[in-house]
């Protein structure tokens, strides 16, 4: 199976929040880590220490897309507050897709959450890329 990562996180998420969330949400779909083939984030995380340790960590291609382009994704669940600070109604189910090159029925996972010992929030969306 050859899957893509969506990756979304608050600010200053440390890279451990970020693995037990993919870890989490990899386990609830029965895949690896040597399933995936891409990860994708939206570009104002494209500086977020914790995501690109997690990303240089394991060599994942990794792509980084607009508002615009997340904005244009159709997701089943959007959502008014990632809206007000991102400017796209979703990131890790949208990003997830459009690494994926595929819709939303390829979504593995829609939004796995996971709050860290340190408070922050990690979301991860796994698409399957269509073969």
């Amino acid at each position: 199976m050859k899957i893509a990562l969506g990756l979304g996180c608050d600010r200053n998420t440390p890279a451990i929040t970020i693995e037990r969330c993919i870890a989490q949400a990899l386990a609830a779909c029965g895949a690896s880590l040597a399933d995936v083939w891409a990860v994708a984030s939206i570009d104002l995380k494209a500086n977020e220490t914790g995501l690109l340790h997690v990303i240089e960590s394991h060599a994942w291609p990794c792509l980084f897309y607009t508002a615009a382009e997340l904005a244009a994704v159709d997701v089943p669940n959007p959502s008014e507050t990632v809206r007000k600070y991102t400017g796209t109604p979703s990131v890790s189910e949208a990003a997830a897709l459009l690494a994926a090159g595929a819709d939303k029925s390829h979504l593995l996972i829609e939004k796995h959450k996971l709050r860290g010992l340190d408070g922050r929030n990690a979301t991860v969306s796994i698409a399957r890329i269509p073969t």
